[in-house]
């Protein structure tokens, strides 16, 4: 029996529906009209790199343009709305998802003991106590508030010292929870101080209801997807884990296999709910405007899904030497409609009060017309205002 067809265009509108990029952006950005969006999205993930503004915030700006930074700060550290831990990387997530990273505490206790214990050989594990003391006697602290008299490592990220490192773990492994970030740096505290009591892990978890959780939370945030793409969303279950779970659900009736029509024509086979395609179908076109991607925004965080759905490869060239970049140290996507159409290179220059655009790259099946440049003028005037400055300047050949 042949699988039923999702064609290109309703896969786009269904995917950018489930990161909230089919709508206008416009609407309230803050208190629980902001985690409301978080929690659609699932997390944003956090990084520190501030050119235009920092990823985050680029990521709820773009949906929200009435977002400032403030508003995640309130949620985050005062009203405690998000906890922050690792997905695929650091990420701020809603608080009502923390008992489903009991699992994630457990697994990372076990993995990263081994793993650092091998790559560092520094005696972290001999810190636990120590440090755990020190937040109980002083409340929250930063990496540089313990192990003044430590020898760090020998440089590169790991250029850790020791009770840093058994920081780091104690609070991937659920014992420590971040309360927030003074320069980006994180601040600790104890866990019983800050997660309330029902929320805190207790005896091992439930790894099948976690499991399950997981996966079908996933599944709810991309619209359709391989048991593959399902475990790398929130990368807790294992990818055996994950495609026993769709095996279930489609023996259940619990899913459907269908088969994607990717940017290229091809045809790739996933797992979605029962209706979705003609759910896709009633869905509208994504409105026409220009918008600015931040380069970790969750529609792009699997960088393969994005090449075979919408035609577009991306890669952060941050980590590449300057010599050797395509494009530009920290370029921004830029997505007109379901469409993305170009790549942007800009940086706000505060000194000089502007928005600095040194290129853009259109794709090459898109023609750059006057109206389009038009799109991306009032797009960037937007930007710079939430950047801080008030102009926006084009250097001479920005159009490449």
């Amino acid at each position: 029996m042949a699988l039923q067809r999702l064609n290109n265009q309703g896969a786009r509108r269904l995917f950018l529906d489930r990161h909230a990029l089919l709508e206008r952006p416009s609407g309230p950005a803050k208190g629980a009209d902001l985690l409301a969006l978080i929690q659609r999205l699932g997390f944003v993930q956090l990084d520190s790199i501030n050119t235009v503004a920092r990823a985050h915030d680029v990521i709820l700006y773009t949906r929200r343009p009435g977002y400032r930074p403030k508003h995640l700060r309130r949620l985050y550290e005062c009203d405690r709305g998000l906890f922050e831990h690792w997905t695929h990387d650091a990420a701020v997530i809603p608080m009502a998802f923390y008992p489903h990273w009991h699992l994630r505490f457990q697994r990372d206790s076990e993995l990263l003991r081994k793993r650092w214990r091998n790559w560092r050989r520094d005696g972290f594990e001999a810190r636990f106590e120590t440090v755990l003391k020190h937040v109980r006697d002083h409340g929250p602290v930063s990496s540089s508030d313990v192990g003044k008299d430590e020898r760090k490592g020998s440089g590169g990220w790991w250029d850790w010292h020791p009770s840093k490192t058994a920081l780091e773990y104690l609070w991937r492994s659920g014992a420590l929870t971040v309360v927030g970030r003074e320069g980006f740096q994180k601040r600790y505290d104890l866990t019983e101080r800050v997660i309330e009591e029902h929320l805190r892990p207790g005896a091992r978890c439930d790894e099948a209801a976690t499991v399950n959780w997981l996966c079908s939370a996933a599944l709810d945030r991309l619209g359709f997807a391989t048991s593959g793409e399902l475990a790398a969303f929130w990368d807790t279950a294992s990818v055996a884990e994950a495609k026993a779970w769709c095996a279930k659900q489609l023996h259940q009736g619990e899913l459907e296999e269908i088969e994607i029509q990717q940017a290229d024509g091809s045809l790739r086979k996933v797992f979605t709910r029962p209706g979705t395609i003609e759910a896709a179908a009633e869905l509208s076109p994504a409105p026409g405007r220009m918008r600015v991607l931040s380069p970790f925004d969750p529609a792009l965080r699997d960088r393969k899904r994005a090449e075979r759905l919408f035609g577009f490869y991306y890669r952060i060239e941050v980590f590449t030497p300057a010599l050797k970049r395509q494009y530009g140290y920290y370029v921004f996507p830029l997505m007109e409609g379901a469409r993305l159409v170009g790549r942007i290179d800009m940086k706000a220059e505060r000194d000089a009060d502007l928005l600095r655009v040194t290129a853009v790259w259109p794709e090459r099946d898109v023609k750059w017309s006057a109206a389009r440049t038009g799109r991306l003028e009032a797009e960037l005037e937007r930007v710079a205002r939430f950047a801080g400055v008030s102009g926006v300047a084009f250097s001479n050949g920005w159009l490449r």
